[in-house]
């Protein structure tokens, strides 16, 4: 449970994610893709997870969906309304997939089946957990179609994947995954493939849709702009961990793990003076190796040496005063807060 600001009562999560660990057995040895993340959204909340290609974000999403590769070895707890879905039985798991948690996928090519119309796709979903004939599934296809702002949704419903183009596959995979109207949506990269136009159109429906059925997000995302624009919490991932975790606006505002403050330095912002980006020497370590001490030590500027043999605990930063029990940071030296920031 989480402790609000103002001392009241702690909210019970819609999801809640602990010591989360995922993984694969591999000829090369065992690759570690995520090393005991912990973090929660709350009904109605967009969490974004953020970090480089490889800190593990799609794998903590997959783990929470069941959609794992056989053979992953999954550790921890992920409950979703009460409901442990790392000991749920698969026919269970299969009833709340799609009714209470659905997905959307970062590349729609990939993820529609080529052969099958598009009102075939996501009809499946409906009755899959509704009796309902195929003249009313019809009905509810063309309804969602046109709910996720397709221009001609009786002809989009009549076509195959290869027809459409990459936005409106997109559209299609949110109408599927909206289609139930879930308590929780989780979004990987889903605006990767596409223009900056056609991205910004897919921001706003799902920013609209999920205000709509007040439907908790998990955005699973590398791109900083998208976290500003539509989250309300953000918990950065580096080599399977939670590093850093805060609200959104404070993150930006005063970010305290030294990879955070990285990350926001490589980005770049047109409300600054044209510059050269920072980017972060060195590259994230083998997820093979057995890691000690801070696995961000090697690239780290501000390495102690205790980052070289014990992993700090995602906590509050203990030199604050008072401490931010909204504002967790995994750093043995965390960075100061600018005086602009304190105040």
């Amino acid at each position: 449970m989480i402790a609000e600001p103002d001392g009241s009562a702690p909210r019970t999560p819609l999801l809640d994610v602990r010591d989360l660990h995922v993984e694969f057995p591999t000829t090369r040895g065992t690759v570690r893709a995520v090393n005991g993340t912990s973090f929660s959204v709350q009904p109605g909340e967009t969490l974004a997870i953020v970090g480089e290609s490889g800190s593990g974000k799609s794998v903590t999403s997959l783990a929470i969906s069941g959609l794992l590769p056989r053979g992953a070895q999954v550790s921890g707890s992920i409950r979703f309304a009460g409901a442990d879905l790392a000991t749920v039985s698969e026919p269970e798991r299969q009833r709340l997939r799609g009714r209470h948690v659905a997905m959307v996928f970062q590349d729609p090519q990939s993820s529609l089946n080529p052969v099958l119309r598009i009102e075939e796709q996501v009809a499946e979903t409906i009755r899959a957990h509704e009796r309902i004939s195929q003249a009313d599934a019809r009905r509810r296809v063309v309804d969602l179609l046109e709910r996720v702002g397709m221009p001609d949704p009786q002809g989009v419903a009549r076509s195959y994947p290869h027809q459409l183009s990459g936005g409106m596959r997109q559209r299609v995979m949110i109408a599927i995954a909206m289609a139930l109207n879930p308590e929780l949506l989780i979004a990987d990269e889903p605006t990767t493939a596409l223009d900056a136009t056609i991205q910004a159109q897919i921001l706003e429906l799902l920013l609209a849709l999920t205000a709509d059925h007040r439907t908790a997000t998990l955005l699973i995302t590398h791109d900083m702009g998208v976290v500003a624009r539509t989250s309300q919490r953000v918990a950065v991932m580096y080599a399977g961990y939670v590093v850093e975790s805060a609200p959104t606006r404070r993150l930006f505002a005063a970010p305290r793990h030294p990879y955070t403050v990285g990350l926001l330095a490589s980005t770049p912002r047109i409300d600054r003076p044209i510059e050269a980006l920072r980017p972060i020497p060195g590259s994230p370590p083998d997820p093979t190796r057995d890691l000690v001490g801070c696995p961000f030590a090697p690239r780290c500027p501000r390495r102690l040496p205790v980052c070289d043999t014990v992993m700090p605990a995602l906590a509050p930063v203990p030199g604050d005063a008072p401490p931010d029990p909204a504002h967790l940071v995994a750093c043995h030296n965390p960075v100061p807060v600018a005086p602009a920031s304190a105040a």
